[in-house]
């Protein structure tokens, strides 16, 4: 039964809250005027009267007898019945500000009651935007924002977080619709390849052509495995690390840079590598993929005749991989960290990558801790900067 009369809502808990203290300090103040305005009567009234003495002879008020506490005084009575109006007055006046002043606490409790309403009201309005604004989103507004027009406060400032959360939650929404659509796409393309191919060899018994889409098939499978193969990893370094342990990045980056040797000859690239010693706390084998993303990202989108050069400082404790290679427009580069996000359109070629690799190395990075940059180069290629805690 208690519950149930508690206040239902916050606003009627602040506006019994407020009310209660408007109350309470007209109370307090009302019984400081009355102390103070009946000290002072007493004060003023006993130092005028000062010289009225009760211990002199007698004559009866109201009879012809002089009877004990009936008499006064001769020479004093005028002066004591004109103490005793006095002192009535100071009752009467005293008993007139105790009645006014309860009639105004009657009046102000009912006006401290609308105005402790009207204060929760004022006091809650951002919160009951923002509560509004949650109602109104679902995936299709995600765009809708608070924008609260008030000084700067605490509720000003959760709502402004509230925003920029949204500014966040839209961007990951937006990514993830985007990501789904494009590995939809992807996965869809080597199907339609493969389906073709299998259709082609059926009504073709050249063994020249059954061989050729025998290798068609093949590269398509490999090609499809290792886009999946990319997307679990993604995924994976997406949920974080589980035990992190200390890593010697410098020989990562070497024994990498020796499997690539192969491949960078057969592109005609070469490879500098400065590695100064520097221990990472992460996973080896996800680092061991950042490094080979890295490497293998630069040595694709090369020339040939270019160079890739990888430098790891241990006083910025920072790695970076550079690249020559064609011009990068210096807004696209930040955006090369997105999943199936290429500089130029897929042409489904042999070699082609799968547009996820630097998307693995930021997520990677995210999962050490580190921040991961990209910078468009003067004369071509890319320049990506990993900095580790």
């Amino acid at each position: 039964m208690i519950r149930r009369l508690r206040p239902a809502t916050e606003r009627a808990r602040l506006t019994i809250l407020y009310g209660s203290l408007l109350l309470g300090a007209a109370f307090v103040l009302v019984a400081v005027i009355y102390s103070f305005v009946q000290d002072g009567l007493d004060n003023r009234i006993g130092s005028a009267f000062s010289g009225v003495h009760s211990d002199i002879r007698f004559v009866p008020l109201t009879t012809s007898e002089p009877r004990p506490g009936n008499l006064i005084p001769m020479d004093q009575a005028g002066e004591y019945a004109q103490t005793e109006m006095v002192w009535a007055a100071a009752d009467a006046t005293l008993s007139r500000l105790l009645t006014v002043s309860g009639i105004a606490l009657t009046v102000f409790a009912a006006f401290s009651v609308l105005l402790a309403w009207w204060m929760a009201g004022r006091v809650l309005r951002p919160v009951s935007v923002i509560t509004a604004t949650a109602r109104k989103l679902s995936g299709e507004n995600l765009h809708q924002r608070i924008d609260l027009q008030s000084p700067s406060g605490e509720l000003k400032e959760l709502a402004d977080t509230f925003d920029q959360m949204l500014d966040r939650i839209e961007q990951l929404v937006t990514a993830q619709r985007r990501f789904a659509a494009n590995a939809a796409h992807e996965l869809r393309t080597p199907l339609a390849v493969q389906r073709a191919a299998a259709d082609i060899g059926l009504l073709a018994p050249d063994p020249e052509q059954v061989r050729w889409i025998r290798g068609k098939l093949i590269e398509v499978a490999d090609h499809s495995q290792h886009l999946i193969e990319s997307l679990l990893l993604l995924a994976a370094t997406d949920e974080g690390l589980e035990r992190p342990e200390p890593v010697a990045l410098d020989k990562t980056a070497t024994n990498v840079a020796t499997e690539l040797a192969d491949e960078a000859g057969e592109r005609g690239v070469s490879i500098e590598i400065t590695a100064a010693p520097m221990t990472v706390e992460g996973d080896p084998v996800l680092l061991a993929h950042l490094v080979r993303n890295l490497l293998g990202n630069a040595l694709r989108y090369n020339e040939r005749g270019g160079t890739v050069r990888m430098t790891l400082t241990a006083r910025d404790r920072m790695l970076t991989v550079a690249n020559t290679g064609s011009l990068v427009p210096a807004d696209e580069a930040p955006l090369l960290f997105e999943p199936f996000r290429r500089l130029h359109e897929r042409r489904h070629t042999a070699g082609e990558g799968t547009g996820l690799g630097l998307s693995i190395v930021a997520s990677i990075a995210r999962a050490h801790g580190a921040t991961v940059t990209a910078e468009a180069n003067p004369r071509g290629g890319l320049t990506v900067r990993v900095c580790f805690p």
